[in-house]
């Protein structure tokens, strides 16, 4: 029998994995939410999902350096210290952190990387996502990762690159500029495109989420992979065997 917690249960993906994990046969699932004490419910899991919020994420993390619980983390929009931390707490147990389980999703992120290495700066970037009104952060983790892939590509440095929106007499664009839009409305589940717009043409990447079903799968097939892993820092791709 092998345990799993899933902090931010109460959620809408955690809801969902829970629902998943609990018509797998041979899965133990335990549930936690903000008021929970995480040392109490992770001794004896064999992994944690994490899919609450910025500031719970830091504190699950805490606890599973204390029982070396390996983690998964969901949660998007974390500050560039608090990923340091969980970097940090990787050199003691296995993390696995995914902006997006789909698997769908992360083909487009090895896609999106192939393609704007072979078009190069001459085609211009613009990325788009929508999501559902009442996500909290903007862009959503998984654009802000395609716009990484796509700086990285191209030898630059994202947060010297990105442009979020545009508004009034903004001038010309700047030829190594990486537009990034974010629309918020109704129940769309996600929806991400990669733009990479050249003289003449245009390439479109587009990945269209219709079920919260897929992420639950996917976070369920994330935590199987890393339970047993050496500690280490991880990514979805490594747990899908898809190419870096």
């Amino acid at each position: 029998m092998t345990s799993l917690l899933v902090h931010g249960a109460a959620g809408r993906l955690g809801s969902r994995i829970i629902r998943a994990a609990r018509a797998t046969p041979g899965l133990e699932v335990r549930e936690a939410g903000r008021n929970t004490d995480l040392s109490k419910v992770l001794p004896g899991c064999d992994a944690a999902i994490d899919v609450s919020q910025p500031g719970g994420t830091v504190r699950l993390v805490a606890a599973a350096v204390v029982t070396g619980t390996p983690v998964v983390i969901g949660t998007t929009g974390h500050s560039a210290e608090e990923l340091e931390g969980f970097r940090e707490a990787a050199r003691r147990l296995p993390i696995l952190a995914a902006p997006n389980f789909s698997i769908g999703v992360n083909l487009l992120f090895w896609l999106t990387q192939r393609a704007a290495e072979s078009l190069g700066q001459e085609f211009r970037a613009e990325i788009l996502e929508l999501h559902h009104e009442l996500k909290k952060d903007a862009p959503s983790g998984t654009a802000q990762k395609l716009g990484e892939l796509v700086a990285r590509a191209r030898g630059q440095n994202y947060g010297e690159v990105v442009r979020h929106g545009r508004r009034g007499l903004t001038g010309e664009r700047r030829p190594d500029e990486l537009g990034m839009h974010a629309v918020r409305g109704g129940d769309i589940t996600g929806e991400h495109t990669v733009y990479l717009i050249g003289p003449g043409e245009r390439l479109e990447l587009t990945h269209r989420a219709t079920s919260r079903d897929i992420f639950a799968r996917g976070a369920l097939r994330a935590a199987h992979w890393l339970a047993g892993r050496p500690p280490g820092w991880y990514e979805m791709a490594d747990a899908l065997d898809l190419p870096r």
